[in-house]
């Protein structure tokens, strides 16, 4: 009976047919959002999968390392030190090669930072993410223990050593070891970026043939990667062989006891015999690991495996190969030492062909830098440590490739000032090996940090790798600094000039949300306001958009001052970062009421990961949408089936509790019809409803007031059919059906999007930095960079501002 009676109010307002084109909807976007790799993930196991993997990261990860035998040779003898006779000289810098790509790309990168990965990601903010989750030095404000619940937000918990703990407490304790943690980071992302200004000018074509491809190359960007780079893997696949073809022809021809020069031996020779020439040219050596970083930067779209078999039995050897087949040509061609380059030791008949491919090479190795600078870009936002830019999803299966129109014209103008500027590639290989190095001690510095705080290994084991690998680098980074005046200057200012606009946007990013926190309203003004204030509730949605996850934020309250009426059913957004790569869809949405049932407020938390890519706007409102119904049909059903656990009836009214309930909502499938039970769990479970009406399930997280005390519940009802029905169960549909009813009713009306249009300003007294930093360079960029509104993609229709001033 009850059953017949729930499914006939459904039917009266097609609520099946609405629900399940929302289900349909659902599927679409999990499958548009969610990595392939974790629905893959029993394939990636797979020898088969893991080898197409390995060839297809050929033209992402590597086209940029693949490349560096063009210039290394050219760069170490370009002024600091001669080709002799003796061979000493070449000898040794084949030795430093061949140990620096051993030591650094091999051991440290392959076999010990990809172990490091954030759920499959890579990259320094994957390294940073792992840290804030292990100690709490995050920086970002509006931080919640429902977060720690995110499916992806996984700990590693083996047994805490004590000295660990000591080194975590003592990062927790000193506040300005947390800023200084994100300059560290935000430093490693400039240098990424002021790499991919130059790693695309780095060519051996003429300055006009240059400017055309950068042009042609930069064009194509909108298209995005999985269209533009369908031909990138043979490319560099075709390099990698011709390299390896002309290094063993040129080792049996000219030299075959070239492999000597391995020996560390000569790498001791070399530094005694060109002493301060010898150090300086390794600014010159560092250049054969440049694009290192990209295989860890690049693991997500991989996998570990993939791009350990791919540069342990191709690259690796295809590059030792190349080095020593040019080492083996120059020992014995001395009259070249004037102008040492890779194509002198090409035969001169297939030079041509070599031209062609090296040129193709090097587009490939551009392309992966240049589509890392949107991927960090994109993370660096979602932070809060960069302008809002615009941000296009270009593939509808593979996640996290993206193309940033503003990013991409300032990076393709900066690469051709670059290439007219610098004229050659000397200078472009100093400033590159710079960020290079810049970038790896970062690297080096944070890993560190891992493995104290999440592998929980002892102290001396990571003082130990830093020590080691740390050396090496500072040694190159020494060497690159020589070249200050010959180009490297130019990472450096890129990077000062980006962390500037990095660090000022965050600062007052947090200056802007502690104003909020401390000037929001309270619960009861809110259901104070009615007609006996005149103040009109209007038809529709109203989604008031703010940073705060609990309270009434100020510019609501500026709103119904000036204009004294708000929408029937009004939802306070909060889209906030988690510091996890993603968030899986299914629990994106975390929603609650604010006050009673009956005034029709909600609170809606959207949570994004730092590699996540936001919803368009309809696909955003109608989803939002259907996780408010299915809050609804939960939050009402919870108050009829939970009493052994919930509070009685009356606290579904109180103001208190009603404002610090959320519920994770998500949707999965059930094969049959859910029965009613509890699962008995030790660890944190969820609050799950079915109904057999609807094909679609909502699964619910509760969670409780934020604090020590948190608890979820995981709870499943189904309702069954039975005759026997009590005048509050009717009570209760019929109250259901009238919230849904005026939900349906209000999205018919239409939704209106309500953003702040902030101005931030310093208080009186404030020293002259911080009135530089915010009322200037702030509003400097707020004024010229994207809008919230055209950042969420509202429709103008659609949308009221409300100015704000920040006092801050």
């Amino acid at each position: 009976m009850r059953h017949a009676f729930y499914l006939l109010y459904l039917r009266q307002l097609n609520w099946v047919h609405w629900q399940e084109t929302l289900a349909e909807n659902r599927s679409i976007i999990i499958m548009d959002l969610e990595y392939s790799k974790f629905s893959d993930a029993s394939k990636k196991g797979s020898w088969k999968t893991a080898l197409l993997f390995a060839y297809q990261s050929l033209g992402v990860v590597y086209g940029d390392l693949s490349t560096s035998p063009l210039y290394v040779y050219k760069s170490t003898f370009a002024e600091d030190i001669q080709h002799s006779e003796s061979n000493e000289e070449i000898f040794g810098v084949l030795s430093f090669v061949f140990w620096t790509l051993t030591l650094v790309p091999l051991f440290k990168y392959v076999f010990v930072v990809l172990r490091a990965d954030d759920n499959g990601e890579g990259g320094t903010f994957a390294l940073y993410s792992l840290i804030c989750r292990h100690a709490n030095v995050s920086l970002l404000p509006n931080r919640q223990v429902a977060d720690e619940a995110v499916s992806t937000y996984k700990l590693e918990h083996p047994p805490e050593k004590r000295s660990s703990s000591r080194v975590k407490v003592y990062l927790e304790k000193h506040k300005v070891l947390h800023t200084a943690l994100l300059i560290l980071v935000l430093l490693g992302t400039c240098m990424v970026i002021g790499d991919g200004v130059l790693t695309p000018a780095i060519s051996d074509a003429v300055i006009p043939i240059t400017c055309f491809i950068l042009v042609c190359l930069f064009a194509l960007q909108h298209y995005g990667t999985h269209r533009v780079g369908f031909l990138f893997a043979p490319v560099v696949l075709t390099w990698l062989l011709c390299i390896s073809a002309l290094g063993l022809y040129n080792m049996i021809h000219w030299n075959p006891h070239v492999y000597k020069a391995l020996s560390p031996y000569y790498m001791f020779k070399f530094l005694k015999k060109t002493k301060k020439g010898g150090w300086m040219s390794l600014g010159g050596i560092l250049l054969c690991i440049t694009g290192s970083e990209a295989m860890f930067a690049d693991l997500g779209h991989f996998s570990y495996a993939a791009i350990q078999t791919a540069f342990t039995f191709l690259v690796y050897p295809a590059l030792i190969l190349a080095y020593m087949g040019q080492a083996a040509y120059l020992s014995q061609h001395h009259h070249t030492s004037y102008h040492i380059s890779f194509y002198v030791s090409v035969p001169e008949s297939a030079r041509w062909p070599v031209l062609v491919i090296a040129i193709l090479a090097s587009v490939v190795g551009s392309q992966a830098i240049i589509s890392g600078t949107f991927s960090i870009i994109n993370q660096s936002q979602s932070l809060g440590c960069f302008p809002r830019v615009k941000v296009i999803h270009t593939s509808d299966k593979i996640h996290g490739q993206i193309y940033i129109s503003e990013i991409n014209w300032v990076l393709m103008i900066l690469c051709i000032t670059v290439t007219i500027g610098f004229r050659d590639t000397k200078h472009m290989g100093n400033a590159s090996g710079l960020a290079v190095m810049t970038v790896m001690l970062v690297t080096t510095c944070l890993m560190s940090l891992v493995i104290i705080l999440c592998w929980n290994k002892p102290p001396a084991v990571a003082l130990s790798f830093l020590l080691f690998f740390g050396s090496i680098e500072l040694l190159y980074f020494s060497a690159s600094l020589t070249k200050f005046t010959e180009g490297a200057w130019l990472p450096i200012l890129l990077a000062l000039f980006l962390m500037t606009i990095m660090f000022v946007w965050h600062y007052a990013t947090i200056k802007k949300y502690e104003f909020d926190l401390h000037n929001k309203v309270s619960l009861e003004w809110l259901l104070a306001l009615g007609p006996s204030l005149g103040v009109a509730r209007v038809p529709g949605i109203g989604l008031v958009f703010t940073d705060l996850t609990s309270g009434i934020p100020a510019n609501f309250s500026r709103f119904v001052t000036n204009l004294p009426a708000y929408h029937r059913i009004l939802v306070f957004v909060c889209v906030k970062s988690v510091p996890v790569p993603f968030v899986p869809p299914a629990e994106r949405y975390l929603v609650g009421r604010v006050g009673p049932a009956a005034h029709r407020s909600y609170r809606c938390i959207v949570r994004y990961g730092y590699r996540d890519v936001h919803q368009d706007i309809d696909s955003f409102e109608t989803e939002l949408v259907a996780r408010l119904a299915d809050f609804i049909r939960y939050d009402w059903h919870r108050s009829q089936h939970t009493s052994p656990y919930a509070e009685d009836d009356a606290s579904h009214s109180n103001e208190s509790s009603s404002e610090r309930r959320l519920a994770v909502i998500g949707t999965v499938t059930f094969s049959g019809t859910p029965g009613y039970g509890i699962e008995e769990s030790v660890e944190p479970a969820s609050v799950s409803i079915g109904f057999s009406t609807v094909e679609s399930v909502t699964d619910v997280i509760e969670m409780q007031a934020v604090g020590a005390g948190a608890v979820e519940r995981r709870v499943r009802f189904a309702i069954d059919d039975d005759d026997s029905e009590s005048d509050g169960q009717t009570k209760m549909y019929v109250q259901l059906e009238e919230e849904l009813r005026d939900l349906m009713t209000a999205q018919e009306a239409g939704t209106a999007f309500i953003l702040g249009h902030t101005h931030v300003e310093t208080k009186q007294g404030s020293s002259i930095l911080k009135r530089l930093a915010i009322n200037f360079g702030y509003n400097f960029l707020r004024r010229n960079c994207r809008g919230p509104d055209v950042a969420l993609k509202v429709p103008p229709i659609s949308l009221l501002e409300v100015g704000m001033v920040y006092v801050v």
